[in-house]
């Protein structure tokens, strides 16, 4: 959903690829940086053959990729960049950790929060969004396309130094 609102933001249509994913391609600012936004059209636990297709077929670095995801150890709403790390039990970062051979791309992390009580963490991960979480969604999703774009930009730890403190 944040890629989508970085998309509209940028005037890029996703197209469907043959690397199994939507894909649109756009610059950030007039005469800025390229990037290729990427959806997986696989299952999330399975993006690693869409974003290691991807990288070969656009050519482009692991130090480049950026991958969005949920993060249920950050507070709902709130968004933090990291560089490198482990997949933390996040199934999607491991397929793509494991295809890329490597952890060292950036992540925006969209906290989710925990799961109320005793909740399976599948079942919490996988249900809509209540009304309430619906409300400040739009806002989140705003962050998290502003934290890419300061990324490409500026960099990861000035990405980093902006988005990860608490205000």
């Amino acid at each position: 959903m944040a890629l989508s609102v970085l998309a509209d933001r940028l005037g890029a249509t996703f197209k469907s690829h043959k690397a199994h994913a939507s894909v649109a391609e756009a610059r950030i600012g007039a005469g800025g940086p390229k990037v290729i936004l990427a959806k997986p059209a696989s299952y999330m636990n399975t993006s690693g053959g869409p974003v290691t297709s991807l990288m070969k077929f656009f050519d482009i670095d692991i130090a480049h990729v950026v991958v969005l995801h949920d993060e249920l150890d950050i507070p709902a709403e709130d968004v933090r960049i990291k560089l490198g790390g482990g997949h933390g039990g996040h199934n999607g970062l491991r397929d793509i950790i494991a295809a890329a051979g490597s952890n060292e791309f950036a992540r925006v992390r969209i906290g989710i929060g925990r799961p109320p009580g005793r909740m399976d963490t599948a079942d919490f991960v996988l249900k809509d969004f209540s009304s309430t979480e619906r409300k400040g969604l739009p806002v989140t999703l705003e962050i998290a396309a502003d934290a890419v774009e300061a990324i490409v930009i500026d960099g990861v730890l000035p990405a980093q130094n902006k988005f990860n403190t608490s205000a």
